[in-house]
């Protein structure tokens, strides 16, 4: 394994970290994710990570309605890892009770009721990133930065971080921080993949100014950059969600599947590992999320660490990519 500074930090990251998404109650009765792992079916993928060495893992308070957050806690339990070792990173922002007065967004009761949460799910004294999960438009930036500061200060939070956000809201976020001398974001997590490769117009750049880390969520596009266009697995018949982010893009994303399958083969490779080394050789990237479901998806990922591309292999992956129309905000 091979390990990181966190940014503009010194804290120590894993160059795959694992995305607890993919752990949780089953059943769209329990959340977005009906195909995640339950405690048991994940028990093999999670112990093979920390095999491989893997030390850096993200969640949500709102992945399955809290659940991947329990079982987050209870792997680092069940194998006894050192909480001084390991890096945990949750979000807040989504609803968490829907439909009710203060169910969600990133006002100050939010943030300070949801770290607790949070906390009590993942059975730990402190997370090392909290991060908001999506800029909230109805609560002043200033409030945001300001409570997110403070949990900081209160000992819940080592860092804070931001995904998917407009890099004029970033940029101007981290003014506001640094005006009132409070904590600014060490971290930005976007979607970031072969299929969407808009954030390399502003934000990395901004990022890599900043000397923030980058954490892309989404590096496989929900599993389109891992197999041939059109193949059907039992997640995807039951995927609501990868829908609403790529489905109006079909179009001019198969030409870099197409693509990108037809390079792995050449270089005797699987194409997550091709995506994945791809991603990695960039000197943005501080660790791709994996969302693995399988024992397989996390070797593929570690096995990708290794991989150097040469510059005809990147050029023929990149020279499909047409714009897009900015996707993820919602």
């Amino acid at each position: 394994m091979q390990y990181v500074k966190f940014g503009h930090t010194g804290m120590d990251v894993s160059r795959i970290c694992l995305g607890m998404m993919s752990f949780g109650k089953p059943g769209s009765e329990n959340g977005l994710f009906p195909w995640a792992k339950t405690f048991d079916e994940g028990k093999d993928i999670f112990r093979r990570a920390i095999d491989l060495g893997i030390n850096y893992f993200d969640t949500a308070n709102v992945y399955q309605m809290g659940s991947s957050e329990e079982i987050t806690g209870r792997f680092i339990r069940e194998f006894g890892l050192n909480r001084d070792e390991i890096v945990v990173a949750t979000k807040v922002h989504f609803p968490m009770r829907p439909d009710r007065p203060n169910g969600g967004g990133s006002s100050r009761k939010n943030i300070l009721a949801e770290i607790d949460h949070s906390l009590r799910r993942l059975q730990l004294d402190y997370v090392d990133v909290y991060q908001i999960h999506r800029l909230d438009h109805e609560t002043p930036m200033e409030e945001i930065m300001e409570a997110l500061h403070d949990v900081v200060k209160s000992g819940k939070a080592r860092y804070i971080g931001a995904s998917t956000i407009f890099a004029w809201q970033l940029e101007r976020m981290q003014n506001i921080a640094e005006r009132h001398g409070w904590t600014k974001f060490a971290s930005l997590q976007p979607q970031y993949n072969l299929i969407y490769r808009e954030e390399e117009r502003e934000i990395l750049p901004l990022c890599r100014d900043r000397k923030m880390a980058v954490v892309p969520w989404s590096p496989l596009a929900g599993g389109r950059c891992s197999r041939p266009w059109g193949t059907q697995t039992e997640r995807s018949k039951i995927d609501g969600v990868s829908p609403m982010v790529w489905q109006s893009t079909e179009a001019v994303d198969k030409p870099v599947v197409d693509t990108l399958e037809r390079v792995a083969k050449e270089r005797g490779r699987s194409m997550a590992q091709e995506a994945l080394a791809w991603m990695l050789n960039k000197p943005e990237i501080t660790a791709p999320i994996v969302g693995a479901t399988s024992v397989k998806h996390i070797e593929e990922a570690v096995a990708a660490l290794d991989i150097r591309l040469d510059e005809d292999e990147v050029k023929a992956l990149e020279a499909p990519y047409v714009p897009h129309v900015k996707t993820g905000m919602f």
